[in-house]
């Protein structure tokens, strides 16, 4: 239940950030999205892995550092701790009028694109920095992942609305951040770009395949620190 927990808390904060941030058109939305994620990834990253983000947990599945179960169990979390940030979010800001995104002729094609790019970029990161053995012990993993959301959420936030997460893009869609009518591009394009993450880190990494754990890899070296920390969720 800690895991599950972790995973509703740290997705219920970043959903939240995103919907606030947006719906009051503050000048440094992509910033505080971004920090948000990174210091949520440092709370949650010793208890579990800090997806907060389905594609991601999908990435790790694949990844063989989590088990089916434990997949459906973070999914679960995720997408009631986005809703619960969209939903007080919504509520917090209570904005006259919202202009939800959408998409269509070739503004669908780039949209899929950079979802699926800076989704598998999101994904890709965290296998290398949160679960690689040859990364052990290290401190810089939460902020190379709030730091890569950042820099999509500025370079492509005008084209797709910067998602990068199916959970952002489901509750963004209760919230009205985006067009109900365009959730599939988020999630065929977030889905794909989490499984190529996982395939890359893979044929990157054959030594570091391993076998799959009942709980997901500790960040920042946390297993080698406490062998039983694995265990303890």
């Amino acid at each position: 239940m800690k895991k599950w927990i972790a995973e509703f808390i740290g997705t219920m904060f970043l959903v939240l950030t995103i919907t606030t941030a947006v719906l009051s058109k503050a000048a440094m939305a992509p910033l505080a999205i971004g920090a948000v994620l990174m210091v949520m990834v440092y709370a949650g990253g010793h208890v579990s892995g800090a997806h907060f983000n389905p594609a991601v947990t999908l990435a790790v599945l694949l990844r063989r550092r989590l088990t089916v179960v434990d997949a459906v169990a973070y999914l679960v979390a995720q997408l009631a701790g986005g809703l619960t940030g969209a939903v007080i979010g919504r509520w917090a800001v209570d904005p006259a009028e919202v202009t939800a995104v959408s998409f269509s002729g070739r503004h669908l094609v780039a949209a899929l694109a950079v979802e699926g790019l800076f989704t598998f970029a999101l994904a890709y990161v965290v296998l290398n920095v949160a679960t690689s053995s040859d990364h052990e012990a290290n401190s810089f993993y939460g902020l190379a992942i709030g730091f890569t959301v950042l820099a999509g959420a500025v370079s492509v936030g005008g084209v797709s609305g910067g998602a990068f997460n199916p959970a952002v893009a489901v509750a963004g869609s209760v919230a009205g951040l985006f067009s109900w009518s365009s959730l599939w591009v988020y999630l065929l394009a977030q889905t794909v770009g989490g499984a190529l993450a996982a395939l890359a880190f893979l044929g990157l990494n054959p030594h570091d395949r391993g076998p799959v754990r009942s709980a997901p890899e500790a960040v920042s070296g946390v297993e080698a620190a406490d062998p039983g920390a694995r265990h303890s969720a």
